[in-house]
């Protein structure tokens, strides 16, 4: 396998890694998998390597990178632990191979099945029905050759909505306890679901979004969102440690 999972245009960085190895770009989505690599470090001592690609020169598209992932897309995670190397896609998926496998104590993750099916239905919201929504709107605002106001308003809606979402699970608005964290009993654990979903929320003001609106109508989601932020392996996870040079 490891032979057809590497080629000569592979980059030496990551045909010789030893162990975890992420290559990955500081977006919302490299961010998710940064985070819980950090978060394991913090609490376990885990060690992986890393290789930075710039995904605007469609480093991404080249064929070393699509036996990692067909899909073409960051981050992309191997685990040369496993024999033979085991590629993993999608962020979502990454957060549950790295408890499953990193995380003996389900210190990000959960023991209990309700409870770890709640941070599967919290992060598959958020990867199916929000990261979407507000990809778009960052497209149409930002990078779109022409000003499509429809396109616009509609993905600012389904932002919108989505937030609304996560506003009712968090304030607590139909069980009457707010929670600090999406998944798990009583108030809620830090967790995958958190994980997944913080990176892109973090973001709203990139989409345009009227401040006083949010700062009304999602009280909740800002708090947990600065709760999130003020984490010490959220920090370096988002930082200088993974921008390219």
């Amino acid at each position: 396998m490891a032979d057809k999972l590497y080629i000569a245009d592979t980059p030496e960085s990551v045909s010789s890694a030893k162990g975890l190895h992420l290559v990955t770009q500081n977006t919302p989505n490299g961010q998710a998998t940064q985070i819980l690599l950090e978060e394991l470090a913090a609490t376990y001592g885990t060690e992986w390597t890393t290789t930075l690609i710039d995904i605007s020169t469609d480093e991404q598209k080249k064929e070393w990178f699509l036996r990692l992932n067909p899909n073409g897309r960051i981050p992309a995670l191997v685990d040369n632990n496993q024999s033979p190397p085991f590629p993993v896609i999608e962020s979502s998926a990454q957060l549950f191979y790295l408890v499953q496998f990193y995380d003996k104590d389900k210190v990000f993750g959960f023991q209990d099945p309700l409870e770890e099916n709640e941070a599967l239905q919290w992060t598959f919201f958020w990867h199916g029905g929000g990261a979407p929504y507000q990809g778009q709107v960052s497209h149409f605002t930002r990078v779109a050759p022409e000003h499509l106001p429809y396109a616009i308003n509609r993905f600012r809606n389904e932002v919108l909505r989505v937030f609304g979402v996560l506003e009712i699970r968090l304030s607590g608005k139909f069980t009457g306890e707010p929670r600090d964290y999406l998944a798990g009993k009583g108030k809620g654990k830090f967790s995958v679901a958190d994980i997944k979903t913080w990176p892109w929320v973090k973001n709203w003001e990139r989409g345009g979004f009227d401040k006083k609106q949010i700062e009304d109508e999602f009280p909740s989601v800002l708090k947990w969102i600065d709760r999130i932020a003020a984490r010490p392996a959220v920090l370096t996870a988002t930082g200088e440690k993974y921008a390219k040079k």
